[in-house]
Formats: C-alpha cells, structure tokens, sequence
C-alpha cells in the first residue's frame, strides 16, 4: 500500500539525516560521551612549550593531546593533572588521586625526569661531548637498574586505582635528526647519543607497560622527521619539548592510535 505523502517526506527526512552523520562518527561520539578520562604525567603530557596555558604552574597547555583529545571528543568527565617537571614520586603523591573505579580512560608520559632528562640536557647543549655522554651513561645506568622496578609500582597503583581503564603510556620522541649539519645546534655524535638515551628510555616504558597490560604510544615514529635541526621540526630547539604542532600532528594521533578498537 502507498504510503501517505506525509509519512514519506517524513521517511525520506529521516533517511537524509542518518546518510549525513555516519556511523562511525555517531559510535564514536556514543563511546566518548561514555568516557571518564585522566591525564597524568610530566612536562610532555602537560604541554611544556605548547602555549595557551590554562595552569602555569603546571605548564597545562589548551594545545596538549590531551587537552586536544578531550576538547575533540567530549567524554563525560576530563581530568588533567599533568604537571611539568612531574617525576614518578609526584604521579604517585599527587596525580593519582583523580582516578577512581569509574575511570575508564588514563594517558601517562613518566620517567624523563627521573633519569636526569634536565641535567643531562644542559650537559649536551653546553658542554663537551665526553661530558654530555657522562651524562647520558648516568641516566642509562639509572633506567636500566631502578626505573623498571618504579615503574612497575607505578602502573600497580595506577591499575589499583582506576581498576576498570583502559591505560595508554607515552613514548618520548627522538629529539634531535640525526647526522648532517645543524646549525646553532648540537654536533652529530652528541645527536646521535641522545637519541640513543630516548631509545633506551622508550625499549623501558614499553616493556614495563606490556609487562602491566596497558597500551604503549611510541612518540619515535610519531615523530620522525620533525625532530630539532629538520626544516619542519615540531620539537623547540629552546626548551627541547614538542610545539603545539607536535602535539596536534604526532602525540595527538599517536593517542588516538593506541586506544582500543584502533
């Protein structure tokens, strides 16, 4: 039987209207108006060097993944507690009290700071080559016999806490492109050592993250191509910490990459 030509303007208005919002953004908005999600970490989770500041103190920058997560994908509930200069004591003492068992989503960036990344940082931008590899055997030794156990106790509070998320760590990028001429920047060979350092400090976190269950975002590859001394560098050459750009074209996907169903 025809159907009356009300009813199928109204058929053909419905029809319309479900073609113009796809399925996969409408799931995607569903799941996300579902999410409870906390970010935690240091200088490279806060923004440090991203700008627009809505916390100084902590260096929280509105360009930050996770700020830029949240603000694309509005979940129920966004806690962000990242704070610049943030060492595994601090996640532990401060951050973690904003996870609880309704927790259903935690990003975390740890561990530069407490293998030296400052320090060792102004060795190699300041001083000798034999220094800057002092340094970077220093922070070695450091991740390589006491940052796995830290971690470990880290992830088991963080799971403790927010018994129910799904936990995203992390990865820091290579800082420097390697070989060729950088002008005004670090040689070749200190270059070379600190990326060594990051992919010692990364091999880590990935494995202690595994090790945990949780979800691993490798800032290396996220990265590639932009780091200081490339005609495009998403990394400052001042403050060594990834730009706004970094953080909406590399962290940002990489995020988003990790997580469940992607």
């Amino acid at each position: 039987m025809p159907l009356p030509r009300s009813a199928g303007a109204a058929l053909l208005a419905l029809a319309l209207a479900s073609a113009a919002v796809p399925a996969s953004a409408s799931s995607t908005a569903a799941a996300a108006a579902g999410v409870h999600y906390v970010a935690l970490g240091d200088s490279y989770a806060s923004g440090t060097g991203a700008d627009s500041y809505s916390d100084v103190a902590c260096t929280r920058s509105r360009n930050a993944y996770p700020a830029l997560w949240a603000a694309a994908n509005d979940p129920a509930s966004f806690t962000f507690a990242a704070c610049g200069g943030a060492k595994i004591p601090d996640v532990l003492g401060d951050q973690v009290d904003g996870l609880d068992e309704d927790t259903t989503l935690v990003s975390l960036s740890i561990g530069g700071n407490d293998s030296g990344f400052a320090s060792t940082m102004l060795s190699c931008q300041y001083s000798t080559r034999s220094a800057c590899e002092r340094a970077l055997r220093t922070a070695g030794e450091y991740v390589v016999n006491e940052l796995p156990g830290e971690l470990d106790s880290l992830y088991s509070a963080v799971r403790a806490r927010a018994p129910h998320a799904e936990v995203v760590i992390i990865g820091y990028p290579h800082l420097y492109k390697e070989g060729g001429l950088c002008p005004g920047g670090l040689s070749a060979a200190k270059r070379s050592a600190v990326n060594e350092g990051s992919d010692l400090l990364n091999e880590t976190i990935a494995d202690r993250a595994q090790a945990a269950g949780f979800a691993f975002a490798d800032g290396r590859p996220a990265f590639a191509g932009h780091e200081i001394c490339t005609s495009d560098a998403w990394i400052s050459s001042t403050n060594v910490h990834p730009t706004a750009e970094g953080h909406e074209s590399a962290y940002l996907p990489a995020f988003g990459a990790a997580l469940p169903g992607n």
